[in-house]
């Protein structure tokens, strides 16, 4: 078993000490993708690679229900929590500013097809990503861990335990239909 596999273990298991030594050998993942992550938030972002990876990391320790499956699964939860982290940012920015404004962030083309000049607003993905989970988990789950977790197709594919393909599938139907549907938003606020 690999190391980090057996310190997940014992985390789920209770073994809280096993959080120092599994922090060494996820940190720098876990670094690499919040710093992609936030190379596509705006500029003027206060959230730093390592504060995000810190409250993702301190967040996944405290699950007690999670059967943690190895360290790809422990990457695509990290996604997830960076995710909501995010959003929450997002969201408590926003009411401080209580002009009900959104928080705008700049997706690279890669993950989403440019649907106007304009950066995307990351409290409306994340609505979005909500509705699409909806209609189609898996694909909502692929966009999750692609685009807010950094996994390559063939880490997605193992994580959600399905084909390359059926991944490249999902990612391409997910991009389109969040396109349109950020399409959708934007003639609504121009009408």
């Amino acid at each position: 078993m690999k190391p980090a596999t057996s310190l997940l273990l014992s985390l789920t298991a209770g073994d809280r000490s096993s959080i120092d030594q599994l922090m060494p050998l996820v940190y720098e993942e876990l670094r690499n993708i919040a710093a992609r992550r936030l190379r596509q938030e705006r500029t003027d972002h206060t959230l730093q690679p390592t504060a995000l990876v810190n409250e993702a990391f301190l967040r996944m320790a405290d699950q007690k229900d999670v059967d943690w499956q190895g360290k790809a699964h422990f990457c695509a939860v990290a996604a997830n929590m960076m995710r909501r982290i995010l959003v929450d940012h997002a969201r408590q920015r926003n009411a401080r500013k209580r002009q009900g404004g959104r928080q705008q962030v700049s997706l690279q083309e890669t993950l989403l097809p440019a649907v106007s000049s304009q950066p995307v607003d990351i409290v409306a993905l994340d609505d979005l990503l909500d509705q699409l989970a909806a209609l189609n988990e898996r694909q909502a789950k692929v966009f999750e861990l692609r685009c807010f977790g950094g996994l390559e197709v063939t880490e997605t594919a193992q994580v959600l335990e399905v084909s390359a393909a059926t991944v490249k599938n999902d990612w391409r139907f997910a991009r389109a239909w969040l396109a349109s549907q950020m399409t959708e938003e934007d003639q609504k606020d121009t009408v």
